[in-house]
């Protein structure tokens, strides 16, 4: 298994010096990978129209993932990186397929893209795409950056894109670079078991993942793909269980291959302080 940390980048402050700090300490103490949350923007909660019972709001601090990850692998040499996840259907794909693919040319191919569709209209609205369409275009989003990845020129014409003799090089150093899903709707069981490299279930309680991995490893096998061979990257918090380690091992039989630690909702404040609790987290389970 492979232990992540979770980038704490709103319970911190976000200075370049911490994101420094982080990003080669973790990497020292022997975590494998860092993930890190994606929002572009967040709202106003006095806002007309309410924001109401959300995560977070403008106040909290989001880097943009993909260049956060260009200047980490800059600092790293071994440390790979996750995103967990990037809202892949209010973007432009040409532009995700580039960006993604110079991380990875940069980190020497130590990158996974994990995508979803969000929850944040206003991301959508204000990125000028279309909310109520983002499960579909998914599909083919990943089928116009695996093309991309991989050759030189592409041609290509969906319901969605049109790309006329067109490339992005560089190349990634991976070809395909794996792409990841999160959620757990049917739908993007049946998405991911097609198209994906592996399901990041976030902090998904361990009686809600158990029927959702009977679909998903049955939807594994419908398209002659075996589960073994597909990774899973489950949240764990530390400090909301009693035997840590033992919910490590409840998820490593269920065929986890990942594990990102969550320091997040700890009630730290600093970067030592979140380091402070990964050095003592990744101690005992390596």
């Amino acid at each position: 298994m492979k232990y992540g940390a979770v980038f704490p980048q709103y319970e911190m402050p976000t200075t370049v010096e911490n994101i420094r700090k982080f990003m080669t300490q973790v990497e020292a103490m022997g975590y494998d990978f860092v993930l890190a949350y994606d929002h572009v923007l967040g709202a106003n909660p006095d806002r007309d129209g309410g924001w109401e019972g959300r995560p977070y709001d403008y106040e909290d601090a989001f880097h943009e993932v993909l260049t956060l990850f260009s200047y980490a692998a800059g600092i790293t040499t071994t440390l790979e990186f996750a995103t967990g996840i990037l809202i892949l259907p209010q973007r432009q794909t040409a532009l995700v397929a580039k960006q993604a693919a110079q991380v990875d040319l940069f980190s020497g191919g130590r990158f996974r893209l994990g995508i979803g569709i969000g929850w944040n209209h206003l991301e959508y609205e204000s990125l000028g795409e279309d909310f109520s369409t983002r499960g579909k275009r998914t599909v083919e989003q990943i089928e116009v950056m695996k093309l991309l990845w991989q050759h030189d020129l592409v041609t290509f014409k969906g319901d969605h894109h049109t790309l006329d003799d067109v490339g992005i090089k560089p190349l990634p150093v991976q070809r395909p670079i794996p792409i990841w899903f999160g959620g757990g709707a049917d739908a993007v069981l049946k998405r991911m078991a097609i198209h994906g490299d592996g399901w990041m279930p976030g902090g998904m309680p361990l009686n809600a993942v158990k029927p959702r991995l009977e679909k998903l490893h049955q939807y594994l096998a419908d398209v002659g793909r075996d589960p073994a061979d597909f990774g899973i990257d489950p949240f764990v918090a530390p400090h909301r269980y009693e035997d840590v380690l033992g919910h490590i091992e409840t998820w490593r039989g269920l065929g986890a291959t990942h594990a990102s630690i969550v320091t997040l909702g700890a009630g730290y404040t600093t970067v030592d302080q979140h380091l402070a609790a990964l050095e003592t987290m990744i101690k005992q389970v390596k």
